[in-house]
């Protein structure tokens, strides 16, 4: 299955073109330039790269979140109009996930972290099995210093994984000691050639139009319109507007 894979939602922008169990090509950029003006180019040249062209693709992995708002809008909306245009499969991921990918020894616990300033983080806690990370703690956007607290009840060592785990190190350390492992190098970034090969595997989304960035906690606007609709819930706003 030609699929394309794409991983917009911090820093580094990663995409990977893949085929059945063969990663066809792959790119990651960790320059500081806008997402939205370049995504859909390197999306274009590495299609090109491999002797494709759109029509050929038959699926589009995206991760959705948690990161940065702006970042996750250029996959999630270059991999709905694709999907829409092309039609073909879209497979939504987890962004934290995605970064678990790249962890394999099995039954190891993995924690992906995005620094969301002011000691509060995205973070989650998977197991690694034979079929992928898979969750152990649910994700949350939480004060670091609470998901230690989580975290050291777990008793086990922990392989910590993101570009932003060396922000924190000391304070995971302090905590749990000689339980924390890291990891080095690119395996601290997305790798959306594993992204592709794990969303071979996956159900894609049913609805094309209700795929909206798992932003973890309420944007500006969310919080104004719930301030606005007391009573309404959590109810996705997106949706609602």
């Amino acid at each position: 299955m030609k699929t394309l894979a794409i991983d917009t939602s911090n820093r580094p922008l990663s995409v990977a073109v893949v085929d059945g169990e063969q990663v066809l090509a792959t790119t990651t950029i960790t320059t500081q330039r806008k997402h939205a003006a370049y995504a859909m180019d390197e999306v274009a040249r590495l299609v090109k790269l491999v002797n494709l062209t759109p029509a050929d693709l038959e699926r589009v992995v995206i991760a959705v979140g948690p990161g940065s708002y702006t970042g996750l809008r250029v996959a999630v909306t270059i991999g709905k109009v694709l999907a829409t245009t092309l039609n073909i499969d879209l497979v939504t991921v987890s962004s934290l996930q995605t970064l678990a990918l790249n962890v394999t020894t099995e039954h190891q616990l993995v924690v992906p972290l995005f620094d969301a300033r002011n000691d509060i983080v995205f973070s989650g806690c998977y197991r690694i099995r034979k079929t992928g990370p898979r969750l152990v703690l649910p994700e949350k956007h939480i004060r670091i210093t609470d998901w230690l607290d989580q975290l050291e009840a777990l008793n086990e060592p922990i392989t910590f994984v993101g570009e932003d785990v060396d922000h924190f190190l000391p304070q995971l350390r302090a905590r749990l000691g000689h339980r924390v492992h890291t990891v080095m190098g690119m395996d601290n970034l997305p790798q959306t050639g594993q992204l592709g090969l794990y969303g071979e595997r996956l159900t894609p989304v049913i609805n094309i139009d209700q795929v909206v960035p798992n932003y973890l906690r309420l944007t500006q606007a969310e919080a104004e319109w719930q301030d606005k609709h007391p009573g309404k819930g959590s109810t996705n706003y997106v949706e609602q507007v």
